[in-house]
């Protein structure tokens, strides 16, 4: 058995990056207020709410600002301004807050060293992660074993999840052979070998990657088996596709579809549930009377730059497949689609002036409100779509129709985690995070979706 190295998954990380974040403001905080005459922020006993409005303010803003995007954390030329965005709304919020904050100093310049220390220990240990966490001795070496018609495919979603994990292997699994394949320099090694691949380049884990496991030849059944005796981590495809994107990968589940769908128990949760739609009626109240101070603006801009309807209806699909509804305010030119139902695509030449502003600034949603006070609608959930578009992707799509076993909503897990849907490829990635939300609805998913939302309105994306 292989010596495995030190790797952190996934969930590891962002935990290192949220707690190092916290220990490291604290300590220069700290030293600060030790060394220099630094008392605006002391950290005692009986100060203690001041720590932990501090450390909720951080980590808050923290993911809003995508402070703990993996992606975005490995490359410090991209987190710097997520770093300088979290720490000057932190500082700004910190100083706002009555009662529980330090009261504000005499001498200003101590909110300028406050600024500076929790700004220059964010890029000091962000330069640390960088330089030594995602590093090539922390990678986590992984084999794969599955057949050749979705290997690369099957490869490439785990490789673009995760830049700490490295495939440097697979074995082809399938008893009738078509002779050596090659995936993106991925070297294929016989079943024989298993053993000493694992040795040799120091393997941390087996991903079994197969459609069919009667696929599986009697050979590479009994080496796993030996291996999982012996306590070898040896886990299924899907499983880790699903725990390191956050989707279901509908198109790699076969017939044994069952297996991947033990939805959430609060899908039937009685408490869950009367909380869930307590929570939408109090947010839809409150965006309806926020709407109202937009609307002179709006039916300003309507009468100049759109000139027409100020409202657009349209049907759509909802919970169980019941037709309802939908109610936004107008983005397209009039008869945008008199020659029948046209996907919308980003850019779209359809959308007017004052109509891109709108959709960016996310202003147009806010008549949905309406849909959701109605019950027709959830604050949270998948996007709903046109009947004809649903029929459509149903045929295309496996599991498609699954969406539907929830209301759909205005914000959901698909649209603060992917683009603007403009193809068939676009739509399956959106499925996939819609059916992850629905396979493991709670309050906490529910909270990270409205603190995503929130990015995902800060930097105009998803239109």
């Amino acid at each position: 058995m292989s010596k495995q190295g030190i790797h952190f998954n996934i969930s590891e990380r962002k935990v290192l990056l949220r707690v190092f974040d916290v220990l490291v403001v604290l300590l220069i905080l700290y030293l600060l207020g030790n060394s220099f005459h630094f008392d605006y922020f002391t950290i005692t006993k009986e100060n203690w709410t001041w720590i932990f409005v501090l450390v909720l303010y951080l980590w808050i803003f923290g993911t809003i600002f995508e402070l703990y995007d993996l992606q975005k954390s490995s490359r410090i030329e991209k987190i710097a301004t997520s770093i300088v965005f979290t720490v000057s709304v932190t500082v700004l919020f910190y100083l706002l807050t009555p009662f529980f904050t330090p009261l504000l100093p005499e001498n200003r310049l101590q909110i300028l060293f406050f600024y500076l220390g929790i700004l220059i220990a964010l890029f000091s240990w962000r330069l640390v992660y960088v330089n030594f966490i995602v590093s090539a001795r922390f990678f986590k070496n992984v084999l794969v074993i599955g057949e050749t018609s979705n290997m690369e495919s099957m490869i490439d979603a785990l490789v673009d999840s995760d830049p700490n994990y490295k495939i440097v292997g697979f074995v082809n699994c399938e008893k009738t052979k078509l002779g050596e394949v090659k995936f993106n320099t991925i070297p294929e090694y016989d079943p024989k070998l298993i053993e000493e691949v694992i040795e040799k380049e120091n393997i941390s884990e087996i991903v079994v990657a197969s459609f069919n496991l009667d696929c599986i030849t009697s050979e590479i059944y009994y080496k796993l088996l030996k291996l999982l005796e012996r306590g070898f981590p040896i886990n299924e495809y899907t499983q880790v596709y699903e725990d390191m994107t956050q989707r279901v990968p509908v198109q790699f589940i076969g017939k044994d579809f069952y297996r991947h769908f033990p939805f959430s128990r609060n899908n039937q949760n009685k408490l869950y549930l009367f909380f869930h739609r307590l929570f939408d009626i109090i947010i839809a109240l409150v965006g309806l009377l926020v709407g109202t101070l937009f609307l002179p603006l709006i039916l300003l801009g309507n009468s100049v730059a759109n000139r027409g309807p100020l409202f657009y209806t349209q049907e759509r699909v909802g919970k169980n497949g019941n037709l309802f509804k939908i109610i936004k305010y107008r983005t397209m030119i009039k008869n945008a689609e008199k020659d029948g139902a046209v996907w919308a695509q980003k850019g779209d030449a359809r959308i007017t002036v004052f109509g891109k502003f709108m959709r960016n600034t996310r202003l147009d949603e806010f008549p949905q409100f309406i849909n959701i006070l109605k019950g027709e609608m959830s604050l949270i959930g998948p996007r709903p779509e046109r009947a004809v578009f649903v029929k459509e992707l149903a045929q295309m799509l496996p599991f498609y129709e699954t969406r539907h076993m929830v209301k759909p909503g205005l914000t959901g897990w698909a649209q603060v985690k992917t683009k603007y849907a403009a193809s068939i490829d676009d739509t399956l990635t959106k499925l996939q995070y819609d059916l992850y939300y629905i396979k493991h609805r709670g309050f906490l998913l529910d909270i990270n979706i409205i603190i995503k939302t929130l990015s995902t309105v800060i930097f105009f994306r998803g239109q």
